[in-house]
């Protein structure tokens, strides 16, 4: 059997994001959204909640966690984003939360974190 590139990993990984949030009862709107800033990986509302978030997916941890691997600026360039994200709807919400799913790929399945308001 042929190993995973990264990018298939990746796709693999944040449908998985996507099915867990889901789950967890969320409606996701949009998918990796891009503008010349920049990309949010996944859009959800959860309720009056916009929910943007940024999947990362590790089949190891030689190069830390895929938790880790999110840093302070990118979670601050993910609220910009969400900002000119919302600038080109019609709709509104009550408030704006970054979360992270850090999914780490061992032996063909994930083991998944889902960190609410990362900011």
């Amino acid at each position: 059997m042929a190993t995973e590139s990264r990018l298939e990993l990746g796709k693999r990984g944040e449908q998985a994001a996507v099915t867990y949030l889901e789950t967890q009862g969320m409606k996701v709107i949009d998918r990796n959204w891009r503008c010349r800033y920049g990309e949010i990986d996944v859009i959800a509302e959860e309720g009056p909640i916009l929910v943007v978030v940024e999947v990362k997916t590790r089949s190891g941890r030689s190069h830390g966690t895929a938790l880790e691997s999110v840093s302070p600026a990118k979670l601050a360039k993910l609220r910009m984003l969400a900002g000119q994200w919302l600038s080109a709807q019609s709709r509104t919400f009550d408030a704006i939360r970054v979360d992270v799913i850090a999914l780490e790929c061992f032996a063909g399945d994930f083991a998944l974190r889902h960190v609410r308001g990362a900011i």
